[in-house]
């Protein structure tokens, strides 16, 4: 692979271009990192195809659970109240990105209208981290052992925000294969404290809203919900959301054996639902039967009548606010309580808490405006994902916490005819010629 062009264009956005995919990356200084015009190339059908028209982090919501009243209000949202662009801060070379990463500067508006220049903003890098795109070992030819493997490389674009006492760093992974890997990674000093007499977990006899992680300091419980604005662009603007519901079965009988039975007593098999409105496309991964919920396009489909698109794959962190509905907190970001909402694009529904967070009340929101209950078959729509953490403090994550990850990943489903990246060559490394495009391969520099 190479990075043939990462060219900015008038201080707004970089052009980037690897392997099989293009798009743009900006900085805004609310939602930090935006990735726009995504698509990909399809070697088979020699053409490009659009995935992904624009997406950003659109809130960062964290509610402490101390309901006292020193500590009630602190119920963060980090982009809207204090914005996730103005809290990056410059990466650090060969620490916070690798060796071969290139930088971004991230401008945006001061106080004055002028532009205000922030160095070493967005990183952009090929990651080699000895992961295998596609392998397969035949054993079945007496004497031989037949053993394919790709290697697989991937395009990292990194920010780190730091709002206050932690730090998120927020990668997206562009993979050959067709994927976008969405990774939040939480570090930093990530509790907030507070005084206590306690130096010992038996002389606490009551609810302390925390863990105690050091003599007379308690680390109070909260969350962390990360919540993305992804308007897809599946192949084309009108989009479906499609859910492939696992439903069990009894096998009573085969009919076209006869009706015999066999000693099978069971099954699971696919019922398929199309959203209709948007209080279909709202989502709760953690509870139902278990589900593939895609994104198609109806109107194109493979050479075998699928609709083409591509599949949601959560990945850990899908904690959902357990907050009651009337407490202030909650009725501010009340579209925690499920990670999937998908709605009809409408421009000025950008931010998931409203365009003014710090005065919302909850009546200009992702869940207010999905109580309209549009429709959303066959149109432009846009995915709301919320990734989520029920954070319960443990004396490692004191005084700074180890890194932990969570995502979710947008994978072809039925985009391609095949696997897109069949004709990766055998243990392709910088300098060799990439097949996909015969350019030459070279790392990121």
């Amino acid at each position: 692979m190479k990075l043939n062009v990462l060219k900015c264009v008038d201080l707004v956005f970089c052009h980037c271009r690897w392997a099989n995919w293009e798009f743009h990356v900006g900085f805004d200084m609310r939602a930090g990192t935006v990735i726009s015009l995504a698509s990909v190339h399809d070697a088979d059908a020699g053409t490009r195809r659009r995935v992904l028209y624009r997406g950003f982090v659109s809130e960062v919501f964290v509610p402490y659970m101390d309901p006292v009243e020193e500590w009630y209000y602190r119920t963060f949202l980090d982009a809207g109240e204090y914005g996730l662009g103005l809290w990056a801060f410059p990466l650090q070379p060969g620490a916070d990105c690798p060796a071969n990463a290139a930088y971004l500067d991230g401008y945006y508006a001061g106080q004055d209208g002028k532009p205000v220049a922030g160095e070493n903003r967005i990183c952009v890098f090929e990651r080699y981290a000895g992961d295998v795109a596609w392998r397969h070992t035949e054993a079945g030819f007496p004497g031989q052992l037949i053993t394919e493997v790709r290697p697989d490389v991937t395009l990292v674009v990194r920010m780190v925000v730091s709002p206050g006492n932690y730090d998120y760093i927020l990668d997206w992974e562009f993979k050959t294969s067709g994927s976008i890997k969405f990774v939040v990674s939480l570090t930093g000093l990530l509790l907030e404290v507070k005084a206590t007499p306690y130096t010992h977990t038996d002389e606490i006899t009551a609810d302390a809203h925390g863990t105690l992680v050091s003599e007379n300091t308690l680390a109070i419980y909260h969350d962390h919900y990360v919540t993305y604005h992804l308007d897809l662009d599946i192949d084309g603007t009108n989009n479906s959301f499609v859910k492939n519901i696992i439903t069990i079965r009894r096998n009573t009988g085969n009919p076209t054996t006869g009706g015999a039975d066999t000693p099978r007593r069971s099954y699971w098999t696919v019922r398929r639902e199309v959203a209709e409105t948007e209080a279909d496309g709202q989502v709760d991964v953690n509870a139902g039967p278990p589900a593939d919920l895609l994104f198609v396009n109806p109107s194109k489909k493979t050479r075998m009548g699928h609709e083409v698109g591509y599949r949601l794959i959560t990945s850990g962190a899908t904690a959902a606010s357990v907050l009651a509905d009337d407490d202030y907190p909650q009725r501010r970001a009340s579209y925690t309580k499920k990670q999937v909402w998908v709605t009809p694009y409408s421009k000025p529904e950008k931010w998931a808490s409203g365009l003014y967070a710090d005065q919302s009340t909850g009546d200009d929101s992702l869940a207010a405006w999905s109580r309209r209950n549009r429709g959303i078959r066959d149109e432009d729509i846009v995915l709301w994902y919320t990734l989520g953490l029920h954070h319960i403090p443990y004396q490692e994550d004191f005084p700074v916490m180890p890194t932990l990850s969570g995502g979710f990943e947008l994978r072809p489903s039925n985009f391609f005819e095949r696997n897109p990246i069949l004709r990766t060559a055998p243990g392709v490394m910088p300098g060799d010629v990439c097949p996909c495009n015969g350019t030459q391969v070279a790392l990121l520099v």
